[in-house]
């Protein structure tokens, strides 16, 4: 085994031999099926294994509740050994080629150090992440808010890290910042919403006015949490306000578990293509105030009906479309990893489904008011089983049929177990 392969590329291997035909039979049987709708396998097949999402280091560790903490076994206890399991995700399921790291929590000393490791694995840094949301030793508090906080010298210290992430991304070779903020009120008058919202702006304006001339911000919005009565940043049309007041380089990231229940969150994904503001994505999903479940656990559908105003924007070079996908998941009760190899497929099938649908036939139902007719094209597309593409797509790049197969087989996460300690305090990631 190289020291660059977490996992025996001849155990992969070797367990592909024992399913490699029965793959065959279902994706040559999927290929006649699509032949008669006119589609070609191989080509959507290429797209699949072309599309790649970035994996959260954060996510491969063990997330919590309000409650409580439960900590895997073998969690990584530093970002290199995030690396390390991030890479077993892209070996395996071979979706997942850039990390997204999130500062204080990744900060390190030797970035050239941490991006010749990653890329030892054949991954790179995708955007960078800050948090204002937690304390950390020595610094002001953010407990009543951080960019927008009433204090000057709190806000100075939120617009200081964020330009600080700026610069250890630019290390890293990353182009664009992430920018969530927990800012917000528990109680009616705790703050003045519109003095509030401009003290956001002012921030923002000195965070903007550091970005590099080839950088983006990615805004992110949220409807509540930790505030729970208003947040400033609470919704698209916040987010979109904000975007355009900062410029060019500041467009709005959807959260696809940052809505309330009932939101069309494939229209807002259309309305910001179209305003060219469509930064990008966190993928997960939510039931309800769960907001980082693993990517189409609940809602399919709609993770689906994502993908089509995408890959609509896609076939009609959608001015300024160009986003950026990364999942965004906490796990409290699996293993990460397996997890997040399970959810970049899951984001690949969607991706795939969405380039079934046959656009010329759904804008000639749509132009003569065809309701069902349209709907039956989208229904068509989605209930197509894409599983032996993105399998396909998985093995010709090198991965396995069966990732979570493998990666069980493979032991690692026994292995990781004895050589990290376990504990019961702390956070490699989201708590």
């Amino acid at each position: 085994m190289s020291e660059h392969e977490m996992i025996d590329t001849q155990l992969i291997q070797d367990e592909n031999s024992k399913i490699e035909n029965d793959l065959l039979k279902d994706y040559e049987s999927l290929g006649e099926r699509l032949e008669r709708r006119s589609i070609d396998i191989r080509t959507i097949t290429a797209k699949v294994a072309d599309y790649a999402v970035a994996t959260p280091t954060w996510g491969v560790g063990t997330g919590g509740t309000r409650f409580a903490r439960f900590p895997n076994p073998g969690e990584p206890r530093n970002i290199f050994e995030k690396v390390d399991d991030c890479s077993v995700i892209y070996q395996l399921g071979r979706a997942t080629p850039t990390l997204s790291p999130h500062f204080p929590w990744d900060r390190v000393d030797n970035p050239a150090g941490l991006m010749e490791r990653a890329a030892s694995y054949g991954l790179s840094f995708d955007a960078v992440n800050s948090n204002t949301f937690q304390d950390q030793p020595g610094q002001e508090s953010y407990k009543y808010g951080s960019l927008t906080h009433a204090s000057a010298s709190v806000r100075e210290q939120a617009v200081a890290h964020n330009i600080e992430c700026i610069e250890l991304g630019k290390a890293l070779g990353s182009k664009a910042l992430t920018v969530w903020i927990g800012d917000g009120t528990n109680f009616p008058g705790q703050q003045d919403f519109t003095a509030s919202l401009e003290r956001y702006l002012d921030s923002m304006r000195q965070v903007y006015a550091a970005l590099p001339d080839d950088w983006q911000i990615f805004i992110e919005h949220k409807l509540y949490e930790p505030a729970f009565y208003s947040t400033v940043i609470q919704d698209w049309g916040t987010n979109y306000i904000a975007a355009t007041e900062l410029g060019e380089k500041a467009k709005c990231l959807v959260d696809l578990g940052h809505h309330a229940p009932t939101v069309n969150i494939e229209m807002i994904v259309a309305r910001l293509i179209q305003f060219k503001k469509l930064a990008g994505f966190h993928f997960n999903d939510s039931k309800y105030g769960d907001d980082d479940l693993d990517s189409g656990s609940i809602d399919p559908f709609q993770l689906f009906l994502v993908f089509n105003e995408l890959v609509a924007a896609e076939s009609r070079n959608a001015p300024g479309f160009d986003p950026a996908y990364m999942l965004d998941q906490s796990h409290n009760v699996t293993d990460p990893i397996e997890s997040l190899i399970n959810s970049a497929a899951t984001v690949q099938g969607s991706y795939a489904r969405a380039l079934l649908v046959d656009r010329d036939q759904l804008v000639g139902y749509q132009q003569s008011n065809d309701v069902l007719m349209a709907h039956k094209t989208l229904k068509l597309a989605y209930e197509t089983d894409v599983a032996p593409i993105v399998a396909m797509a998985r093995m010709q790049s090198g991965g396995a049929i069966d990732p979570v197969a493998v990666y069980r087989k493979a032991g690692y996460r026994e292995e990781k177990a004895r050589q990290r300690p376990a504990s019961t305090v702390g956070s490699s990631g989201i708590v």
